[in-house]
């Protein structure tokens, strides 16, 4: 392990990154301030509890702040090194970046800014954002030298490192990923590969410099939401030709070379359903493909919602006796992927409050990682997966309970195939 000055860590933003982030290092002895603007986010953490659902991070929590290495507040403090981990999202419906947060933590955290200070940005963001915030910090605190006018010799040393990791296992992920560091000088990014070998086990990668390195993390996560795009796209041509999607890419995937990934409902989460755009802000012009992809991925809800409602026609073909207002209907899964608790830009969440507002009958919602249902959803009701008796079932999430589940009896939308892939012979 590199030696390091930090003798005391400030995480800005303790959500899904900050939060794991915070606790790792805290887990390895280094004392950390967590600072978020909620103060009831704050109270949790400091009774050692969490707010968010993720394995083993209760666990680390809870020892590391009884331990006195964790503690949170709403305002920062002096430090060695701050991590900034705080929302990117958009403005607006064209896609257009929100830098407003990243530039509210910069400005918090200037008061307290002292020479050697390393500040590095964790969000996703669009390329240039780590040059932007340096900017922010500068104007702030002019008394202090940045790289982006200093270089080498700057008081404030200033870097990016995308978050790489898996909702679910991040706090395995956090530890074996390789971490992409972009240094606004080698300076900046030698005390950063310092500052995360306190607990990474894998290799920190220096890149040229952080617009590679915020570029990176856009890539990795446009280059799967082409892929599924494409998965999806195959989705609507089947339909159209009246073939069966999962035998075509199982068909497909027998070719060495070939690996089709599974179609769904549409694509969610933090990452994947928003990095692209910031690509397609940053050169609309060149990335053609990648806006297409996005158009297709955010395309698909309708397309599934469409299904259901096709599906509610058949089922009152052959019950004349009914009305539409008489069929029920349940949704299985609202998170943006399976076995989590994270509603984050899910398309099943979308669909399921679509439905709602559009179907008149009883809805019933299948969801065992949350306790509640969500704004939008509060005719429905939110059941087990025993206690499911519905005319039409939309399947959105392939959870692994539903997937170890019998199909149920009704007209089906299987977004996921997780009742309708079939078994190929082979001799």
């Amino acid at each position: 392990m590199l030696e390091h000055p930090f003798k005391r860590i400030s995480v800005i933003g303790l959500g899904y990154i900050g939060l794991p982030t915070a606790a790792m290092f805290a887990s390895r002895k280094v004392e950390v301030v967590g600072v978020d603007v909620n103060q009831a986010t704050v109270d949790t953490i400091n009774r050692g509890e969490v707010h968010i659902v993720e394995p083993d991070l209760d666990m680390v929590v809870r020892a590391v702040v009884r331990e006195g290495y964790l503690r949170a507040t709403t305002t920062p403090e002096p430090a060695e090194a701050f991590l900034i981990a705080v929302p990117t999202p958009f403005k607006g419906e064209d896609h257009d970046p929100d830098l407003s947060y990243i530039e509210a933590a910069a400005r918090a955290i200037a008061p307290v800014l002292t020479a050697g200070n390393l500040v590095i940005l964790e969000s996703t963001s669009p390329v240039g954002a780590t040059e932007a915030m340096a900017g922010w910090l500068a104007e702030a605190r002019p008394d202090l030298s940045f790289p982006q006018t200093a270089g080498q010799g700057s008081d404030i040393r200033v870097a990016h490192c995308p978050e790489r990791v898996l909702p679910g296992k991040v706090m395995q992920e956090l530890t074996t990923n390789d971490r992409v560091i972009g240094g606004m000088t080698p300076l900046c990014s030698e005390r950063a590969v310092a500052l995360y070998k306190i607990f990474v086990t894998a290799d920190c990668v220096v890149a040229s410099g952080p617009r590679a390195a915020e570029m990176a993390k856009l890539t990795e996560n446009s280059f799967r939401d082409v892929n599924i795009a494409f998965a999806n796209e195959l989705s609507l041509i089947c339909d159209t030709l009246e073939m069966d999607v999962w035998e075509l890419i199982s068909l497909a995937n027998r070719h060495p070379r070939v690996n089709i990934l599974q179609p769904g409902p549409g694509v969610g989460g933090h990452c994947i359903a928003v990095d692209p755009w910031f690509i397609v802000s940053s050169a609309p012009d060149q990335s053609r493909l990648i806006r297409t992809a996005r158009e297709v991925n955010d395309g698909k809800p309708l397309w599934v919602i469409e299904q259901v409602h096709a599906a509610i026609g058949a089922y009152l073909t052959t019950h004349s006796d009914k009305t539409v207002g008489d069929v029920t209907l349940a949704i299985y899964g609202l998170t943006f992927k399976p076995d989590i608790d994270d509603l984050r830009e899910s398309p099943a969440l979308a669909i399921a409050q679509d439905l709602a507002a559009q179907h008149p009958g009883p809805l019933m919602i299948v969801e065992p990682n949350i306790d509640e249902l969500p704004r939008g959803l509060e005719r429905a009701q939110l059941v087990d997966l025993g206690s499911v008796r519905a005319d039409v079932h939309v399947m959105l999430v392939d959870h692994k309970s539903f997937r170890q589940s019998d199909s149920p009896s009704g007209k089906l939308v299987d977004a996921r195939g997780v009742w309708q892939r079939p078994a190929l012979a082979q001799y």
